[in-house]
């Protein structure tokens, strides 16, 4: 028998007790009166001790010590309220942090984006981006531009980066970069124009990256209507191992000027600029639905076309 009042022991249920009771009953211990509890938590006397008898009568103990001088916890209640901390610290820190993700200053952004644009602009772009918001994370894939569409459409990723062109149809796309397409040729090359157009490059043999990506299927349209073949006589998959097979002799390549930047000189080569009007890209954010996206995959695509 309980000295106080008897608690019923009768099974109960496995719901936790709300937060509401949780934080008047910290503040009775706090203030040693459940009746300044309630008036700190702007609620009746009345309503106050029955939300304390209800939290009682859900954990099956006794909470709290009534007397004249006012209440003070029993040993269980102690045990509540060390809990009862903890769980209310947590609750502002979800709180906290779920703020950060609605106002788009925290979260993972998936991102895709063609060989291109990794090379030439984005590692820049993303690092001051992740300055301005130091806890957004990036999940960043190299991907061919219809693989990167494909990926879109399924929902795989929630910002695509490809050269503008009829694979963006039906999706919703936003500036980002031009480029311009240059030929890379060994420095002892026949070829000395600084300057010259595609069609004169088509006696030579091409190292190429594979056929399906947005630069190889531009050289070979551009052959197809001079009425030529390509001679594509090797298949690389990224700009460094294309330069070192024309280092090595295997033929002529053709890449953004940026990118060749980086391997001109240390592999003995030089570039030849191409007249030709497809030689100057357009590089395109493209989403799905710009209003469907998080905040934060939102600030991203705002800084990308800032």
């Amino acid at each position: 028998m309980m000295t106080s009042r008897s608690i019923s022991r009768e099974p109960h249920g496995q719901l936790l007790p709300d937060l509401v009771s949780l934080t008047l009953f910290l503040q009775a211990i706090e203030a040693r009166s459940l009746s300044k509890a309630a008036q700190r938590s702007h609620i009746a006397l009345a309503a106050a001790s029955r939300r304390i008898a209800v939290l009682e009568e859900h954990l099956g103990v006794l909470l709290l010590d009534r007397s004249s001088r006012g209440v003070k916890p029993t040993l269980a209640g102690r045990a509540l309220a060390q809990h009862a901390r903890q769980i209310l610290q947590s609750v502002e820190r979800l709180n906290a942090d779920l703020s950060q993700h609605a106002s788009g200053s925290k979260g993972w952004i998936r991102l895709h984006a063609n060989t291109s644009a990794i090379t030439q602009f984005l590692p820049a772009h993303l690092a001051s981006f992740s300055a301005k918001y130091p806890d957004i994370r990036f999940e960043l894939e190299e991907q061919r531009s219809i693989d990167i569409v494909r990926a879109l459409a399924r929902g795989l990723t929630d910002i695509g980066i490809i050269v503008k062109g009829p694979l963006t149809h039906g999706l919703e796309t936003f500036s980002y970069r031009y480029d311009n397409l240059v030929a890379v040729v060994p420095k002892m090359h026949p070829i000395r124009a600084r300057k010259i157009a595609f069609e004169q490059l088509l006696d030579c043999d091409f190292a190429s990256l594979e056929t399906s990506t947005s630069i190889t299927q531009t050289l070979m349209k551009a052959a197809s209507d001079a009425n030529r073949p390509l001679r594509l006589r090797v298949h690389v998959w990224s700009f460094e191992a294309m330069c070192s097979m024309v280092q090595a002799g295997f033929g002529i390549g053709v890449l953004p000027a940026i990118a060749a930047k980086t391997y001109t000189n240390s592999l003995g080569l030089r570039t030849v600029a191409l007249t030709d009007h497809w030689a100057r890209r357009e590089h395109v954010i493209c989403v799905r639905e710009l209003k469907r996206l998080p905040a934060h995959a939102r600030h991203l695509v705002e800084h990308l076309t800032a």
